[in-house]
This record gives C-alpha cells, structure tokens and sequence, in this order.
C-alpha cells in the first residue's frame, strides 16, 4: 500500500481573466520553476528597469507594510 497525495496543481484555468489581460505581450505563465505546482511569471525577452504593466487590481500598500 502506496499512500501518495494528491497535489492540487495551478493551470491557466485557475487565473482570473483580468490577469492574463493585463500581462504585456512579452510575460507568459508557465509552471514555476520554484514551485512545481503553482504558476510562474516567465519573459520571452528582457524588460527593461521601470517598466510598468497593469491593470492592477488589489489594494496598494506600503513598502513598510509588505
């Protein structure tokens, strides 16, 4: 008897709509390299320092505060 667990692993299906549109054209999600089961952010090129991408939805914090 082999006691395994099943591991519940994050797809695309999983991430909300407003997510994938606001990903720039050159940012995938693909499994994580850190964490086999959850998504990872991925470039297909260099973005540059500043760059900013969006919408983004959520409540702003601090610096202080994360």
């Amino acid at each position: 008897n082999t006691s395994e667990s099943t591991v519940a692993v994050e797809t695309l299906d999983d991430v909300p709509e407003h997510v994938l549109r606001g990903l720039p054209e050159d940012v995938r999600l693909f499994p994580s390299a850190v964490d086999k089961t959850r998504l990872g952010v991925w470039a297909t090129k260099s973005i540059l320092k500043g760059k900013k991408f969006g919408p983004f939805v959520g409540d702003k914090k601090k610096r202080s505060q994360v």
